[in-house]
């Protein structure tokens, strides 16, 4: 994942908030490459990602509708497309019928990068199983015989975005995003989230130590911004190339 690939950027969410915290700078730095940018959210998060709403007394609906409206929010921030499949949360159920509305999504959007979540992540199960399910839309996606419009897609590599709790995940990041440039368009974007305030500064924190790693294996002497801010990331398929560099 290079600054300068060009192609449209697809992002599998399983809340209306992840896809902020995790891979806001990348959708960012997309939107300014000219990339087409496409969040899908499989839920808004309603049930397990609102606490602060269900405290103030709010119905399931108005909860869908306030998270909605905070996606939609950030995804302009960031210059992304935005579309809610609203399959529900805690849990989210994986199931034939969604994997399909993501291959229809795949072919239709035609992704030359695709990021997601972790295949790991004991604390909230919704993450994996939309992991699981990007996964295999876009393994089918890629078959001829599927039954779907459009034509096969290709082989859009695909990342993992950091968990909350990437310890526990077992998440060993091996690409370093900069983010630098677009950082303050990520934190704008954070701030449209209000239901979960107390994300903003752990997320800011976070970018912080993953920029001293990034800059720390970037080598030394290169001019990077004394403050560099980053993204980390693992891909699941190999890279493919002609020359190793």
């Amino acid at each position: 994942m290079s600054t300068d690939a060009v192609g449209p950027l697809l992002v599998v969410s399983a809340h209306a908030g992840d896809f902020v915290w995790r891979a806001a700078g990348a959708i960012a730095l997309a939107a300014e490459r000219g990339d087409p940018a496409k969040v899908v959210c499989l839920s808004y998060g309603e049930r397990g990602e609102s606490a602060r709403a269900w405290r103030e007394g709010k119905g399931l609906d108005e909860i869908k509708a306030l998270r909605r409206g905070e996606a939609e929010a950030a995804a302009a921030e960031l210059g992304a497309e935005i579309e809610f499949l609203d399959a529900g949360d805690y849990p989210l159920r994986e199931t034939p019928e969604l994997v399909d509305r993501l291959v229809r999504v795949y072919r239709e959007f035609e992704p030359a990068v695709v990021l997601t979540h972790t295949l790991a992540d004991p604390y909230n199960g919704d993450h994996p199983a939309a992991a699981r399910m990007a996964m295999q839309a876009r393994v089918l996606a890629q078959a001829i015989g599927y039954d779907a419009p459009g034509e096969p897609l290709g082989a859009p590599p695909v990342f993992l975005f950091e968990p909350h709790q990437p310890e526990q995940c077992d998440f060993k990041p091996d690409v370093l995003l900069d983010i630098t440039p677009v950082f303050e368009r990520k934190r704008k974007a954070m701030e449209c989230l209000p239901a979960q305030v107390h994300m903003w500064d752990y997320y800011t924190e976070l970018a912080k130590r993953r920029g001293v790693q990034l800059k720390r294996n970037a080598g030394p002497n290169l001019g990077l911004p004394h403050e560099t801010m980053a993204e980390a990331y693992v891909r699941v398929y190999p890279q493919t190339t002609g020359v190793l560099a």
